[in-house]
């Protein structure tokens, strides 16, 4: 098969159309069409659905296009592999993680990395969604439960824990809770029910609700529960690993906590030797340990 003319049509379906495809590789919307009724001849299937508003995959596009996709992602991993150089760090590092870590612990640290190594470029992407690794669909990952899937490299970074959390406007004005019983006269912050979040987080949470909190906050990721706490509308249930950038927050009714949570750095197997990844995993081993040193200077430990 033709792989030019694969790749052609992995952009048009990617794109969902002939123009915009067109645009991306620098070919006429009619070099494009050629090269795609040359693919479906030389097949002989129908690929696409044409109507007005764009392209849809037939039953057999959506066949070559998954095993495209997975040929482009071997691509890529070969491709990362070959410009990786074994005294250098350069090129992009696709970074995955949850909402909540990535906004509140790792994008704020990222400046040293770049002042380490400027010629690195980071794709950050936050969501729950646990990305396939081995796929490609990002090269490291930074995870709150061990990597289930085969072929990672991982490695245990360390353990975090909920907690609850106040400001101390909020506390001053309010007052502050000394036992579960006095969670009825507050307001608690918390993740959604709905929400993808660890288990133990989720567990503390119905343990709360069970002594009926005077008013509920809930937000789908822990950026938007601190920003509540931040603005003095409540306690808020947080991870222990915010406290050292908001030395304002304060931690209330200290004997609850949730289960540890354990923090997993895990990349494919085929990325072993990269020194993009080595770069990065590091550094972030450092940071743990410096972020660690600073919680015990400030009692929190």
């Amino acid at each position: 098969m033709d792989w030019d003319k694969l790749r052609i049509f992995h952009a048009v379906a990617d794109a969902g159309s002939l123009t915009h495809a067109g645009d991306k590789l620098n070919l006429s919307q009619s070099a494009v069409s050629r090269q795609i009724r040359a693919l479906e001849e030389s097949l002989n299937a129908t690929l696409f659905h044409r109507h007005a508003r764009g392209l849809i995959l037939t039953e057999q596009g959506e066949l070559l296009f998954d095993a495209a996709t997975a040929m482009s992602k071997r691509l890529d991993a070969a491709a990362a592999r070959i410009r990786d150089s074994e005294e250098e760090v350069f090129g992009e590092l696709r970074v995955t993680t949850t909402f909540g870590f990535g906004t509140l612990w790792l994008a704020p640290r990222l400046p040293k990395l770049y002042e380490k190594y400027p010629d690195l470029s980071i794709d950050l992407m936050l969501e729950e969604r646990v990305l396939d690794l081995p796929m490609r669909e990002a090269d490291v990952a930074i995870r709150m439960k061990e990597p289930s899937q085969a072929d990672l490299v991982r490695k245990r970074l360390m353990t975090v824990q909920m907690l609850l959390y106040a400001s101390r406007d909020y506390l001053d004005r309010i007052g502050t809770p000394d036992s579960l019983s006095d969670i009825k006269d507050h307001r608690l912050i918390c993740q959604n029910p709905s929400s993808a979040q660890v288990g133990a987080g989720a567990s503390l949470v119905q343990n709360l609700m069970t002594y009926n909190p005077q008013s509920l906050l809930t937000v789908n990721n822990y950026f938007g529960v601190l920003q509540g706490v931040l603005h003095n509308l409540g306690i808020g249930v947080l991870p222990d690993y915010v406290t050292e950038d908001f030395p304002d927050l304060v931690r209330v009714m200290p004997d609850i906590e949730s289960a540890d949570v354990p923090v997993y750095l895990a990349y494919p197997e085929e990325l072993r030797h990269s020194q993009r990844i080595a770069a990065f995993r590091d550094f972030v081993q450092e940071e743990i340990i410096s972020h660690r040193k600073q919680l015990r200077q400030m009692g929190k430990l």
